[in-house]
């Protein structure tokens, strides 16, 4: 094998593992990525037109995650007018997105509550929840950050 060829297949080899201390991470072409396994768990209650949802978002790591977006999409629309907590934005009449903060690898889960309101009283609703962004990094199990669960207006919780 030539010296070019053993140079770059040196090269293809340190773009494609790449270990850190304290975590891994995963190679795109050259761009190396760190990995995290986000996880969000809660409930979500829905009674005469009041919607109560608690997330608790996890990072089961390697690596660490400095921000992450979780996005709360209703089946039903909520009524205009309410505030969110600092961390959340609207993003449309049936969708709260919220900052999780610091998501440190095995550390302290960030938690969110939201209090709102339905457009009238329904029956019932569905409630996704999901990751939308994670500060670059990888996730090679999305299912524990996306959820969907049906949530009838009994005012007993609904786990996800």
């Amino acid at each position: 094998m030539s010296a070019m060829r053993k140079a770059l297949l040196g090269a293809a080899l340190v773009a494609a593992v790449v270990i850190e201390a304290g975590g891994t991470a995963r190679a795109v072409g050259r761009e190396v990525l760190p990995e995290a396994d986000l996880a969000h768990h809660g409930h979500v209650s829905l009674w005469e037109g009041r919607l109560d949802v608690r997330v608790v978002s996890e990072n089961h790591g390697p690596s660490h995650v400095s921000q992450a977006t979780v996005r709360l999409a209703f089946s039903e629309p909520l009524a205009a007018g309410q505030e969110l907590p600092t961390s959340c934005l609207w993003g449309g009449d049936r969708v709260v997105v919220c900052r999780t903060g610091e998501l440190r690898a095995a550390g302290a889960p960030g938690e969110l509550a939201l209090d709102l309101r339905t457009v009238g009283s329904p029956d019932e609703m569905t409630v996704t929840v999901d990751t939308v962004w994670r500060d670059g990094s990888t996730d090679r199990n999305p299912k524990n950050d996306r959820h969907s669960v049906l949530v009838l207006a009994t005012g007993d919780p609904y786990v996800f």
